[in-house]
């Protein structure tokens, strides 16, 4: 059954895939019949700066825009750039969290301090009941290269059925997505994703 409306805010730095990641699961929402919206925010994306990208799609979308308090799935790449985009969260939304930080230099030189992810995580679970954090970084890292980051986290997200999209439709969507040189690590990375969901709801 289609659903009405399904609002995704994805929110990393430049760097961890976030564009690519709003790209397939809009193209896997339109294999699945639905209208489809995506605005993107860019920082200076090639620098590590912020990327904010919006994903809609359902029987009746028509601005690419998510009014704030309506997102129904936060994926945070990075635990500052996930709070900084709080205002579209509520109730209603689930959020996971990649708890690998990536500090900006103002950190990394001493000129500013970067929050303990234990206080994000807090502020988070003030605004939604339902926060997955997990280091997702590592994961990718085991499995060659950080870059299938944002891979694992959509596989993670479909295991758990937090996107109302089909498993087909996300698979062919990476494939017409990511280019062919990197599409095998990308299948590994989704499917490591979902067993990191079985794993997890059987805990």
């Amino acid at each position: 059954m289609l659903v009405e409306e399904f609002n995704i805010v994805i929110a990393g730095v430049g760097g961890q895939g976030g564009l690519t990641l709003s790209r397939v699961i809009a193209h896997a929402a339109l294999l699945d019949k639905y209208n489809v919206r995506v605005g993107e925010t860019l920082g200076m994306s090639q620098r590590g700066g912020a990327v904010v990208s919006f994903v809609r799609f359902g029987q009746r979308v028509f601005s690419p825009l998510i009014p704030e308090g309506e997102a129904d799935l936060l994926i945070g790449l990075e635990p500052v750039e996930a709070l900084r985009n709080v205002r579209f969260v509520s109730d209603k939304t689930v959020i996971i969290l990649n708890t690998y930080p990536l500090k900006p230099l103002s950190v990394n030189i001493g000129i500013a301090k970067y929050p303990e992810v234990k206080e994000i995580l807090d502020l988070l679970r003030m605004a939604a009941k339902n926060v997955i954090e997990y280091n997702f970084y590592e994961e990718a890292k085991r499995l060659g290269t950080a870059r299938v980051m944002n891979i694992i986290m959509l596989g993670y997200s479909i295991g758990a059925n937090m996107i109302p999209l089909s498993e087909e439709s996300i698979l062919k969507a990476i494939k017409a997505v990511v280019p062919e040189k990197y599409l095998e690590a990308n299948i590994k990375a989704f499917e490591r994703g979902k067993n990191i969901a079985k794993q997890l709801i059987k805990t």
